[in-house]
C-alpha cells in the first residue's frame, strides 16, 4: 500500500527553523515528484516548495518562502525533506507532502507547524 507520511512538525518561535520529513513507500520514489503544500486556517493549500524527479533535481518555490525554505530528497531514503528557517508567523500551517508522477499522486496526512512567541 502507499503510504506519504509527514513528521518533524512542532511549535517554534518567530526566527526559529525546522525541518520536516516526509517518508514514502508502495511506490517508486524515485520517479515521483515530490511537493510540500500548506494550509492555514480559512485558506487555500498552497505550493510550497517542488523538487523534481530527475538525476540532478530542480527545485521551485513559493516566493513566500525563497531564500528561507529548501527542499532536498533523499531517493535511498525514499525521504523528501524541507528545511525551513527565519520562520513567521505567517508559515502557520499544516504542511502536506505530495507525490506526482504522470497520472499518479499521493498526498500525506499533514504535519502541524505553528509559528509563535
Amino acid at each position: 500500500q502507499v503510504q506519504v507520511v509527514e513528521s518533524g512538525g512542532g511549535l517554534v518561535q518567530p526566527g526559529g527553523s525546522l525541518r520536516l520529513s516526509c517518508a514514502a513507500s508502495g511506490f517508486t520514489f524515485s520517479q515521483f515528484a515530490m511537493s510540500w503544500y500548506r494550509q492555514a486556517p480559512g485558506r487555500e493549500r498552497e505550493l510550497v516548495a517542488r523538487i523534481t524527479a530527475d538525476v540532478v533535481p530542480s527545485t521551485n518555490y513559493a516566493d513566500s518562502v525563497k531564500g528561507r525554505f529548501t527542499i532536498s530528497r533523499d531517493n535511498a531514503k525514499n525521504t523528501v525533506y524541507l528545511q525551513m528557517n527565519s520562520l513567521k508567523p505567517e508559515d502557520t500551517a499544516v504542511y502536506y507532502c505530495y507525490a506526482a508522477f504522470r497520472v499518479y499522486d499521493y498526498w500525506g496526512q499533514g504535519t502541524q507547524v505553528t509559528v509563535s512567541s
